[in-house]
C-alpha cells in the first residue's frame, strides 16, 4: 500500500490518504475513514475518477494523490447543479468537457402528440423484448461503426460502455427495434428502475431523416404509457440537435444537466 501525510493549513487536520486497492483511495483522520476516492476503467477505454469527502481540504488531498500516478486523460461526471463539486475537480485541473441534458418525458399519447405515427413504409418496429439477438446486435454494430467515424463514441452518454468484445448490447430484452427486410435499420434502448430510462435511440445512417427514430420513440413511449408510467427520463448531449429536437418536440422538458469534466 503506498501513503502519503497530509496536514491543513492551519495545522488542525492531519490525514493519511492511502492506497488500499489498485483502484481505490482512502483518506483516515484519526483512523476515521473522512474519504474515499476511485478510479474506474470503463470498457470503452477511459478512466473515470470519483471522490467522496467529508471536507475540501480532503477533496483536494485525495486528488493530489491520485492523480500523478493515473493515466491521462481522466474524466468525471458531476451534477451541474452541485456547483462546489464542479468547483473542486476544477480546482484539481478538470476542465468542463460538455453538458448532457436530463429530460423528463410523457409518455401519454395525448401529450406527446405520437398517437398517430406509423413508421415509414417498408419498416416495422418491434417492441421492447421482440428483438431477435443476432440482427440487433449487426445494426448495433453497424451504428457504433458509423458513430465512431463521425462524432466518436466517446460523444455518447458515458452510461453506454462498450465490453472488451467490443459488444455494446448487454441485455437484448432491454430493446426496441426498426426492421426492414434487409435486416433491422434502428434500435432504442429502455432500462426501468425507479423510474423507466430511455438510453439510446439510433438509427443507421443511411435510414436517417425518414422517421425511423420518432417512430421507434412513439413505440417505447406508447407501451410506457399502457404499462401506467407516466413519464420516462432520457440524457441528451446538448451539441446533439437532432436528438435535442426528437425530444423537445414530445413535450419533454429539461429536468437538469450532467457535466463531464476532463484532465488531459
Amino acid at each position: 500500500m503506498e501513503s502519503l501525510h497530509f496536514s491543513s493549513s492551519t495545522g488542525e487536520r492531519a490525514v493519511l490518504i492511502t492506497r488500499v486497492a489498485q483502484r481505490h483511495w482512502h483518506a483516515l483522520e484519526d483512523d476515521r475513514v473522512v474519504g474515499r476516492g476511485e478510479a474506474t476503467h470503463r470498457p470503452d477505454g477511459r478512466v473515470f475518477l470519483s471522490i467522496d469527502a467529508w471536507h475540501r481540504e480532503v477533496f483536494d488531498q485525495l486528488a493530489e494523490a491520485m492523480l500523478p500516478g493515473l493515466p491521462k486523460p481522466l474524466h468525471t461526471v458531476v451534477d451541474e447543479a452541485d456547483v462546489d463539486l464542479t468547483a473542486q475537480w476544477e480546482r484539481a485541473g478538470f476542465t468542463i468537457r460538455r453538458r448532457e441534458w436530463e429530460y423528463l418525458v410523457p409518455t401519454d399519447p395525448g401529450v406527446t402528440g405520437l398517437g398517430s405515427v406509423l413508421p415509414p413504409p417498408g419498416v416495422k418496429v418491434l417492441a421492447v423484448g421482440e428483438a431477435e439477438e443476432a440482427p440487433l446486435r449487426a445494426v448495433d454494430r453497424v451504428i457504433r461503426d458509423e458513430v465512431e467515424a463521425a462524432v466518436g463514441w466517446h460523444e455518447m452518454p458515458t452510461e453506454i460502455l462498450v465490453r472488451p468484445d467490443g459488444d455494446t448490447v448487454v441485455d437484448p430484452s432491454k430493446y426496441a427495434a426498426a426492421a426492414q427486410t434487409d435486416g433491422y435499420v434502428g434500435l432504442a434502448r429502455v432500462v426501468t428502475f425507479r423510474q423507466p430510462r430511455i438510453g439510446l435511440i439510433a438509427v443507421r445512417s443511411d435510414r436517417r431523416r425518414r422517421g425511423v427514430a420518432r417512430a421507434l420513440l412513439a413505440e417505447v413511449l406508447g407501451s410506457l404509457h399502457r404499462s401506467g408510467q407516466p413519464t420516462a427520463s432520457a440524457d441528451v448531449n446538448e451539441s446533439n440537435a437532432a436528438a435535442v429536437a426528437l425530444f423537445e418536440g414530445v413535450g419533454a422538458r429539461r429536468a437538469g444537466s450532467n457535466l463531464e469534466l476532463v484532465l488531459r
